[in-house]
């Protein structure tokens, strides 16, 4: 016996019902035509959208949009000019970091730069434990509207190696744990070491920020203390020609100038030094401005060179020098920092008069880190000092009364 009471009847389909042919045609004909009608008259009522990355946005048709010529927005461009050695040292200003962020008030620190003096933007773009950031670069890059200018690129002794780095462009990987000079892990904490141009990854590394950053239009590089990155830094043995020939080629290429520099210290061969366009230091002033005229400073144990000494700059292309800056409180800006505000003026306008007498570049303080517990004068926050009039320090005044005019 079969207990299941409900027995499934299927419907017959009204398509299986027996239709003549031409039936059959004519009710398609007219149901077609209904559905036609029906989205017609629909979609007349509906305004015309298209999306752009998940939002809707009412779209206009382009014969009806009128933008005058003098408002279209033109795709912002930087173009690179030619360079003066001598505006460099004369209008020459260390702006440490300016491009990567360092300071974080960027627009701040960009009117300050606007208003000022400065033709040149030394080290303004860092790579101190972390590749460059190019996309950053740019849109801070547009906050600057002086001409001309030649923005300045450090290339750091040191890196992390936790990090990775993908060209933009070509879209390869450099591996930062593969660049590191042998027995210098931790040198610059957890994590990190000294490059050397000894490696391969090294110089590919090199290679494509050197060429990104010129894409951009910066001109001027600076090796950071080259006696660690080069484990032979004499002209005899060196493989920082190769690199400095690469970055020239490509600079040929694209038409544009640059200039390289070094750290070089206590470095003396001539051959070698003439590889760099100019040397770069740090004065080594004490408490009250005043600098040591000879080879090395008698404040450190091992020779910290003073590169204004004929052994030093006499064999050199050109001299850029600077107040030295290290994030401690006994370095050049710390005890900078501390002085009052007549004392840092004077300080400047010494150090300015004395270098560009002899040829020689002195670089203006325009951004630097400081030690948080400096207790002197500071920037945006207590890591930086700018000299703008709207934070601590107010030397901005000073530093434009005391640079000359730029010789364009």
């Amino acid at each position: 016996m079969n207990t299941n009471l409900y027995i499934h009847e299927e419907k017959r389909s009204v398509w299986r019902s027996n239709f003549s042919f031409s039936v059959a045609v004519l009710l398609m004909l007219v149901l077609s035509g209904g559905v036609l009608w029906f989205l017609r008259s629909g979609l007349d009522d509906i305004s015309e959208q298209t999306v752009y990355t998940g939002v809707f946005a009412n779209r206009t048709d382009a014969s009806e949009v009128f933008v005058p010529e003098d408002n279209k927005k033109q795709a912002w461009h930087f173009s690179p000019e030619p360079i003066s050695m001598d505006l460099i040292k004369n209008n020459g200003c260390v702006a440490d970091g300016f491009l990567s962020g360092y300071g974080d008030k960027t627009s701040e620190i960009a009117k300050t730069i606007n208003r000022s003096k400065c033709v040149y933007l030394h080290r303004a773009l860092e790579t101190w434990l972390k590749p460059p950031d190019f996309a950053e670069a740019v849109v801070i890059m547009e906050k600057i509207d002086k001409k001309p200018l030649v923005y300045g690129m450090f290339l750091a002794e040191a890196i992390s190696t936790r990090k990775k780095y993908t060209d933009p462009v070509e879209g390869e990987r450099h591996y930062f744990e593969k660049m590191c000079r042998e027995g210098t892990e931790g040198r610059w904490g957890n994590d990190t070491c000294v490059p050397t141009i000894q490696k391969v990854e090294y110089r590919r590394y090199l290679k494509a920020i050197t060429h990104r950053a010129m894409d951009m239009g910066i001109q001027s590089f600076l090796f950071g203390q080259i006696q660690l990155q080069d484990e032979h830094p004499n002209s005899t043995e060196t493989e920082i020609i190769k690199i400095i020939a690469d970055m020239r080629q490509y600079a040929q290429e694209r038409g544009m100038q640059i200039i390289i520099g070094a750290q070089t210290d206590d470095i003396t061969d001539e051959k070698y030094l003439r590889l760099f366009d100019y040397i770069e230091g740090g004065v080594g002033i004490d408490d009250q401005g005043r600098v040591e005229n000879q080879p090395c400073s008698s404040n450190h144990v091992s020779c910290w060179a003073l590169l204004w000494d004929k052994k030093y700059s006499t064999k050199a292309n050109n001299v850029l020098l600077h107040l030295d800056w290290s994030g401690l409180t006994w370095d050049d800006m710390g005890i900078f920092a501390r002085m009052p505000a007549d004392k840092r003026s004077a300080t400047l306008t010494s150090l300015y008069r004395k270098f560009t007498s002899q040829k020689m570049g002195f670089m203006m303080p325009f951004l630097a880190v400081l030690n948080h517990d400096n207790d002197g004068c500071y920037g945006p926050n207590k890591n930086f000092y700018t000299p703008s009039e709207k934070y601590k320090c107010k030397d901005e005044a000073d530093i434009n009364a005391i640079m000359r005019e730029p010789a364009l």
